[in-house]
C-alpha cells in the first residue's frame, strides 16, 4: 500500500494509519526517503502522521533512520506544527546515540523547543536533551549550563524533574 493510500483511507483511525505506515517502514515496503519526500509537501496533519510513523519505526529499530533522514528530522524540529516538533524530538531521542557527531543543530533546535509555549513540545525536547546528555559528549558542559537556565524558567514539575535528575546525575560523576 502506498503512503497516500494509507493516509486517505477513511476506514483507518489515525493511530492505525501511523501503525500501518510504521510497519511498512520496518518491513521495507516504504523507505524513509519516500516518507520524507511525501512529508515535505504534505499538510501538517499528514506530515505529523508520517513523522510519527518514523518515530514508531525508530523506537523499534533506530538504525532505520539514515543520516539524510536524521538531518530532515533536525530541520523539522522547527516546523510550525507542534505535533511535528514533538515527534521529531522523539526521533532525535531514539537516534542520538547513532548520530553523536551530528548533534550540534539538533541541540540548538531542541533548546529552542525547550522554550516553546506548548507543554508537549517542551516535554519532548527535554526528553531528547536528557538522552543527549546521557551520551556524555563534548556538548555536555555547554548543554548542562543551558539546562540549568531552562530549569529556572520551567513551570511544569515533570519537565523540571527530568532536567534536575540528569543535572544531579552528571554532578555525581
Amino acid at each position: 500500500m502506498e503512503i497516500k493510500e494509507i493516509l486517505i483511507n477513511k476506514t483507518l483511525k489515525p493511530k492505525a494509519k501511523v501503525e500501518k505506515l510504521s510497519q511498512n517502514i520496518i518491513d521495507n515496503k516504504i523507505t524513509v526517503n519516500e516518507i520524507m519526500s511525501y512529508a515535505e509537501t504534505a499538510k501538517d496533519a499528514e506530515k505529523g502522521t508520517c513523522i510519527e510513523a518514523l518515530e514508531f519505526a525508530s523506537e523499534k529499530n533506530p538504525e532505520i533512520i539514515n543520516k539524510k533522514c536524521f538531518e530532515f528530522i533536525v530541520k523539522y524540529l522547527l516546523d510550525k506544527a507542534p505535533r511535528v516538533k514533538w515527534e521529531c524530538a522523539k526521533i532525535i531521542r531514539n537516534t542520538a546515540n547513532i548520530y553523536k557527531k551530528n548533534l550540534d543543530i539538533a541541540i540548538e533546535n531542541l533548546l529552542k523547543n525547550a522554550a516553546y509555549d506548548g507543554t508537549v513540545v517542551r516535554w519532548s525536547a527535554s526528553f531528547a536533551l536528557v538522552e543527549i546528555i546521557k551520551l556524555e559528549t563534548e556538548h555536555n558542559k555547554k548543554l548542562l549550563s543551558k539546562i540549568n537556565k531552562i530549569c529556572e524558567k520551567e513551570k511544569k514539575a515533570n519537565i523540571k524533574k527530568m532536567y534536575m535528575e540528569i543535572i544531579k546525575k552528571m554532578k555525581e560523576k
